[in-house]
């Protein structure tokens, strides 16, 4: 464990969403920003303007390979990750990467036995909603008993970007799934609200919205969900969809339901319909993409457990290993969850 009196070095690699975790990693009383990475000379230029004094360089190996880097974090493109996180646990460094963490089941698996070999390190996802506001509040709503109990969860994922897939560096990669990009989103937020592992998948998807485009995987993936309660949910991933970014999520308790909307919440509390729904208005997205990365810097500082532990990154990994494989092969699959000790 790094104590608390020494800093904890950090890189990163990937200054999209990287320079988020720059951010972070700067702002933080316990860590120390040494290295940034990115193989975008424009994009190297126009951020070592804003870290005066951090090393912005082109090759990942300077952050991988130097003994004084202490955690790695990557948010470079996905088909990077998993080789990257190899490379990081090897060194004998921390990794905060974000999602997916990795593409497939065989990449999972060697990331999982490397973490296995190395019991003194630790490993964290960019999982982001479990700091949105709204849905901290909603979480302590449900454990509270607001709610009732949970029977029907319904999380949709509408990316509203549909060009990223269409001209960017995704619609470029042979195997990009939305589901793991997106989706992985919904699946690790529906777990965290209800405090329920899924079971069972059955999915389905098309591309229409990507028809023509040379885009080689679904851009529209609808899941039915079996949890291990009774409860049962859908998974919706939307990036064809036009309409803005946005997170629906609607919750269907024996005592209230909640659904999420762009301006606020609404909690109902009757099925009259002449009782209106309180408005709860807590923020939405209303986090900084680095504040999970900080929870992890205090956590590897014992100063805090971390909020997505490995158990987690895996468990919603394996949510959409199982939905990918359902839509592909048109039948139910069950979920198999890849970490250590779990079923």
């Amino acid at each position: 464990m790094i104590t608390q009196a020494a800093p904890l070095r950090a890189g990163v690699i990937g200054l999209g969403v990287g320079e988020k975790l720059a951010e972070a990693v700067r702002a933080h009383p316990h860590a120390e920003l040494r290295t940034l990475c990115d193989f975008d000379p424009a994009k190297r230029a126009e951020v070592s303007t804003r870290f005066p004094g951090v090393p912005v360089v082109a090759d990942a190996d300077a952050v991988l390979e130097d003994p004084a880097i202490d955690l790695v974090c990557i948010a470079s493109h996905d088909n990077f990750h998993s080789a990257q996180t190899l490379r990081a646990l090897a060194a004998g460094k921390h990794v905060f990467v974000e999602k997916p963490f990795v593409l497939d089941e065989a990449e999972a698996i060697q990331v999982r036995d490397a973490l296995l070999q190395r019991p003194g390190l630790r490993l964290s996802s960019n999982l982001i909603l479990r700091r949105c506001p709204r849905f901290l509040d909603l979480r302590r709503r449900i454990r509270a008993g607001e709610l009732g109990r949970l029977f029907h969860l319904e999380g949709d994922y509408n990316y509203g970007r549909l060009h990223k897939i269409l001209e960017g560096w995704r619609g470029r990669m042979a195997n990009y799934s939305a589901v793991h990009g997106g989706g992985v989103h919904m699946a690790d937020l529906l777990m965290w609200l209800s405090g329920e592992r899924v079971l069972e998948v059955t999915a389905w998807g098309n591309a229409i919205a990507s028809a023509g485009s040379g885009f080689r995987n679904l851009d529209l993936v609808m899941a039915l969900l079996r949890f291990e309660h009774g409860a049962v949910g859908k998974l919706g991933v939307n990036f064809g969809c036009v309409y803005p970014h946005f997170h629906k999520l609607e919750l269907y308790g024996t005592e209230g339901t909640f659904s999420n909307r762009r301006e606020h919440a609404l909690l109902y509390r009757s099925r009259d319909p002449a009782q209106l729904p309180e408005q709860l208005t807590g923020a939405y997205p209303g986090t900084h993409k680095g504040e999970l990365l900080a929870n992890f810097i205090d956590s590897l500082h014992g100063l805090a457990s971390p909020d997505v532990s490995e158990a987690d990154v895996f468990d919603s990994l394996s949510v959409c290993l199982a939905i990918e494989r359902s839509v592909h092969t048109g039948q139910p699959v069950r979920v198999d969850y890849l970490w250590e000790g779990r079923p």
